[in-house]
């Protein structure tokens, strides 16, 4: 789709994203086909990674729920569409994506034509502004509901009506991602309280549903996620790294009746980089019964110095059996 677009076209729509997403102001606005082919190479791969991420906690804390339909909500070209089929591959179920910009809807139909996943291939495209008026997803209510890098593009008042709507429209649970930036944990914190006002548990991240005990603070709540480049994806980006770590923040919640199956929320999450000493391991977590909290692992703890050896930033902790 980039080549047909012409080198030059697409370099000149590479160039503004890359400046809007820069200036650290709302994202720019995707006018017509070149300008969303290239915003589907240059940040689709990375949206992807995060929400199937923060999909993942989720599937991992309620193993045994699985949504029966999706609504994708300002999806754009559908990487959550993709990302749910990654996690829940084996099982076809009404899937709408919403959005305001047609030509992103145009695209993501497009690419979804091709798509194994029954799922995505399925899926049906509506032009919808957001805020406007409620999102329906059709008969019933959606078993999913993904809001991922949508919120940052809203008023604060369109931002809680787009929350409050998906909570409305979510038969199962809600998965909120944004960017992992101070910014973008706040508007993931002001959504997790309005989930939980709703009647909603949290699974993911968190290990409770209680007040986040980073708020106030000068840390932030976020995550990594790897994303391996694609010749594509570098030649788009202008990097020679094989891979880039998208940092996200996000919230997974659901309703009491979905929250029932599997483990529930993890007992504590790591929430820095696992630090590497001679015989030992310190975590940073989230637990919750103490808040944050710090702890060392230390080889004369044999298979849980094992585990900790392992356990990655953002994971739950102790992992569970067969993790």
């Amino acid at each position: 789709m980039l080549d047909g677009a012409g080198a030059r076209r697409t370099a000149a729509a590479v160039e503004r994203l890359v400046a809007g997403y820069r200036g650290g102001g709302p994202a720019p606005a995707l006018r017509d086909r070149d300008d969303v082919a290239a915003y589907a190479a240059y940040r689709m791969p990375a949206t992807f990674r995060a929400v199937r991420a923060a999909l993942g906690a989720l599937a991992g804390a309620a193993p045994g729920w699985e949504p029966d339909g999706h609504l994708d909500v300002g999806g754009g070209t559908g990487a959550a569409v993709w990302a749910a089929a990654a996690v829940w591959p084996d099982r076809a179920r009404p899937t709408v994506v919403l959005d305001h910009a047609e030509p992103a809807l145009a695209l993501g139909r497009e690419l979804a034509a091709g798509a194994a996943a029954p799922a995505v291939r399925g899926a049906e495209w509506r032009r919808h502004p957001l805020g406007a008026a409620p999102a329906d997803p059709g008969p019933g209510r959606a078993g999913l509901v993904t809001v991922s890098y949508v919120l940052g593009e809203l008023s604060g008042d369109v931002r809680r009506v787009v929350v409050a709507e998906a909570a409305r429209g979510a038969g199962g649970g809600v998965v909120v991602v944004e960017p992992g930036t101070p910014e973008g944990y706040r508007r993931v914190l002001e959504a997790r309280r309005q989930l939980v006002d709703a009647g909603f548990t949290v699974l993911a991240p968190c290990p409770h549903s209680a007040a986040c005990p980073m708020e106030g603070t000068a840390d932030w709540c976020h995550f990594a996620a790897r994303v391996q480049r694609s010749a594509l994806h570098r030649r788009v980006k202008g990097g020679e790294l094989g891979h880039e770590d998208e940092k996200f923040a996000y919230v997974a919640a659901v309703r009491s009746a979905a929250a029932s199956p599997g483990p529930g929320p993890a007992p504590a999450r790591v929430v820095r980089h696992p630090q590497l000493r001679k015989g030992q391991v310190l975590l940073e977590l989230c637990t919750a019964d103490e808040g944050l909290a710090r702890t060392t692992v230390s080889k004369r703890q044999g298979p849980r110095y094992r585990a900790a050896r392992d356990v990655r930033w953002g994971d739950a902790w102790p992992p569970a059996p067969g993790d």
